[in-house]
């Protein structure tokens, strides 16, 4: 496993993360409290030292699972979480004000509500969870982090922006305030590395590159008659014909690559980790199995110029989370 510095912090997270949105057990169905025990044991076991939870994943429970491999690990486990929006917004609108969604105290209980799930006396990294721009220079969020920081219970701040549109974080980054951004970068989508990757660069901020898969669309499985339970979170990302549209654009990838179809994950997973702003990519990890294929792939490195020039042909302006 290899290590990257997050931004300006002294914290040396593993290139490879482990997402953990879908042991929450709730949006995401088809797996086992064991099985996703087991996948972060084997994560740790294998140098991956950095995991992205989330409050408002299973209300909770994924933390829980999170805080006891922690501490069954018996390695240094850098451990980053969330603060959901108060008005359950995802993501935030644009007429969402402070108040409704990131109020100090709520923060500062959300913060103290994770620190029981994990069973920490100190979050890595607090973050939240939506974002909206016009927030940036208010400073209710900024004092209540500055508190959490203050007593110990939170290291370092960062922001979740909002789906495909990193310039939503332009500004916050400017000013100083954050350590981290985490932002969708996948194949399909590359537009934070056209403005948001050079600032963070300049300015010192690690990037978590969230959705390298595009939810599942990238694994080169998803069949283009594919449905899913009607309460999880894929029913709706894949609704409609967007299983066939994923398919054939999937279909013209592994046509231009020259690959097999179970290949592109680990062609993704470079893909982000090709980028030098890239602190940590963080897929979705609830198997053994796919903990050491992802493990295996991000040991490769970055991925030869030829073919990054190719994925660059199949960028996919769209929002399937609309």
């Amino acid at each position: 496993m290899n290590y990257r510095t997050l931004g300006r912090t002294p914290l040396r997270i593993s290139e490879l993360g482990f997402g953990a949105w879908g042991i929450g057990g709730t949006q995401w169905k088809g797996g086992s409290d064991d099985e996703s025990f087991r996948a972060l044991q084997r994560a740790f076991d294998l140098g991956v030292n950095f995991v992205d939870t989330a409050l408002a994943y299973g209300n909770g429970h994924s933390e829980e699972l999170v805080g006891r491999a922690v501490k069954d690990s018996g390695h240094q486990i850098f451990t980053a979480t969330k603060i959901p929006p108060r008005n359950r917004v995802w993501p935030a609108q644009a007429s969402s004000t402070l108040e409704d969604v990131f109020p100090s105290g709520y923060i500062v209980q959300s913060t103290e509500e994770s620190l029981r799930n994990l069973g920490l006396e100190t979050i890595d990294l607090q973050q939240l969870h939506v974002w909206n721009p016009q927030w940036t220079h208010q400073d209710e969020w900024r004092r209540a982090f500055e508190g959490l920081k203050q007593s110990g219970k939170v290291r370092f701040i960062g922001v979740s922006l909002t789906e495909h549109d990193p310039d939503s974080g332009l500004d916050l980054i400017r000013t100083g305030a954050i350590d981290a951004v985490q932002v969708i970068y996948n194949i399909f989508d590359h537009s934070a590395s056209e403005r948001l990757f050079p600032l963070a660069q300049q300015l010192g901020v690690g990037v978590l590159a969230r959705v390298p898969l595009d939810e599942g669309g990238l694994t080169g499985a998803l069949r283009e008659n594919a449905t899913f339970d009607g309460d999880e979170f894929r029913a709706h990302y894949f609704r409609g014909d967007r299983p066939r549209q994923i398919a054939e654009h999937v279909a013209a990838l592994v046509a231009d690559l020259n690959i097999r179809p179970e290949e592109l994950p680990g062609i993704a997973l470079r893909f982000c980790l090709s980028h030098p702003a890239v602190t940590s990519v963080i897929p979705g990890m609830r198997r053994v199995g796919h903990v050491e294929s992802n493990v295996a792939a991000a040991a490769e490195g970055a991925l030869p110029a030829d073919v990054f020039k190719i994925l660059h042909r199949h960028r996919w302006r769209r929002n399937f989370y609309n």
